[in-house]
């Protein structure tokens, strides 16, 4: 089932005691367990069962409430669809170094046909029309960002300083899933 967009009311999700660290700094490390953050506002109801099946292969598996949020990088000159979005805890059968799993991660957002950029249009290429940025693709299948890891051999978690501070549907995620 999934909920319509949350209000923005501030969640209390105390993350103080937590560690903070940039992702570079943790890529050859080993995990044992991560918690996901899914997003998808392009066949959400494909793919997020398609993701979610990738990710039971990898270990266990907890689900958070899909809740359906408005695209926060929508403007009235760019609208853009609602999200479906939903936190997953996945503990891992085997530990994995964190860049294993972004390597692994970014597969499955490819394996659901995700785009990040439309092509650059240039002269040469199209006649008569301006040279041109590549634009962000509107419609996203799949998105997976990793907000909390565990090291192997500990037992604390980490936050990804470049997802915090959390979203909104993030924190209800967590705090929904109960792992802190």
């Amino acid at each position: 089932m999934i909920h319509r967009a949350m209000q923005k009311l501030p969640l209390v999700l105390d993350v103080s005691k937590l560690k903070k660290y940039p992702l570079e700094k943790l890529q050859a490390q080993s995990v044992t367990s991560v918690l996901l953050a899914l997003g998808s506002n392009h066949h959400a109801e494909y793919y997020l069962p398609r993701v979610c099946e990738d990710l039971a292969a990898l270990g266990q598996t907890q689900y958070s409430t899909a809740f359906k949020n408005p695209d926060f990088t929508a403007t009235l000159d760019q609208p853009k669809p609602d999200y479906i979005n939903q936190c997953v805890y996945l503990l891992l059968t085997s530990p994995t170094t964190l860049q294993q799993l972004q390597q692994l991660f970014k597969q499955f957002e490819g394996d659901c046909n995700r785009q990040r950029s439309f092509p650059t249009i240039t002269n040469a290429n199209v006649e008569n029309m301006p040279d041109t940025e590549p634009t962000a693709i509107r419609q996203v299948t799949m998105d997976i960002d990793i907000l909390l890891v565990k090291l192997d051999g500990t037992n604390e978690w980490i936050i990804m300083t470049n997802r915090y501070p959390f979203k909104v549907h993030e924190s209800a995620g967590v705090i929904e899933l109960n792992i802190l």
